[in-house]
């Protein structure tokens, strides 16, 4: 385990069952994030980014290989405990917002907080704080149908923040967006990422967006590799 990583993937395996065999997806995938760090994954479709984000969200268990969050290994742990840590120290963004319908974008972002045993005031406080921080101080009562495609995915990354994360993990965070708006919220989100000196990973096809980031990796053969 690297001493000082956030998220370390270390030989991870994953094989889909089909019924014509094994597919395998992932065959011995490394990589280290380290706090303060941005990581661009750009990989064509199929390739296996969004298996690889799901297993270092702990969403899913790697057929071989170990996943380390903050140094904590993820195979070692309860389903209790891997729960835990991926609501406390584990961010996620998709690409679709998945903002609860009912409930508005203020009460998005308190729920997870509530949720990890946050009080309701300083859960709150938190959230507008955060909504604020992506322009949304004027609309944190909107339900979600009342907001633009833009506004809901910037909701959605202050939710993903809520809980004050290790470690950010996006797939294709505004690939829904058109090219001005996505632009407008991606700057939010790399500000906010490097104000709180997460590790993060993000999926995009965008490679002007993937120069942004500190470094970028790709997928190869079931492999992590520099690009």
């Amino acid at each position: 385990m690297v001493s000082d990583a956030a998220l370390e993937l270390r030989a991870v395996r994953r094989t889909f069952r089909t019924e014509a065999g094994g597919l395998p997806i992932l065959r011995g995938a490394d990589l280290v994030l380290v706090p303060g760090e941005i990581v661009a994954l750009v990989a064509p479709s199929g390739s296996g980014k969004s298996t690889l984000l799901h297993l270092a969200g702990l969403l899913e268990k790697p057929d071989g290989g170990k996943v380390f969050v903050a140094g904590r290994d993820a195979g070692a742990l309860s389903d209790r405990d891997r729960t835990a840590i991926r609501r406390d120290s584990i961010g996620f963004v998709y690409q679709f917002h998945h903002l609860l319908g009912e409930f508005s974008a203020l009460e998005n972002v308190v729920l997870p907080q509530m949720i990890a045993g946050t009080p309701k005031r300083a859960a709150q406080d938190r959230a507008r704080k955060l909504l604020g921080a992506f322009g949304l101080a004027e609309r944190v009562r909107h339900l979600p149908g009342k907001l633009s495609g833009g506004e809901q995915q910037r909701v959605a990354i202050a939710r993903a923040l809520a809980n004050d994360p290790a470690v950010l993990l996006a797939d294709e965070p505004t690939g829904t967006l058109d090219v001005a708006t996505a632009a407008i919220v991606f700057e939010e989100l790399l500000a906010t990422v490097r104000t709180h000196g997460l590790a993060a990973l993000i999926a995009t096809h965008n490679p002007e967006l993937a120069a942004r980031m500190d470094r970028t990796v790709t997928l190869r053969d079931g492999r992590v590799e520099k690009l």
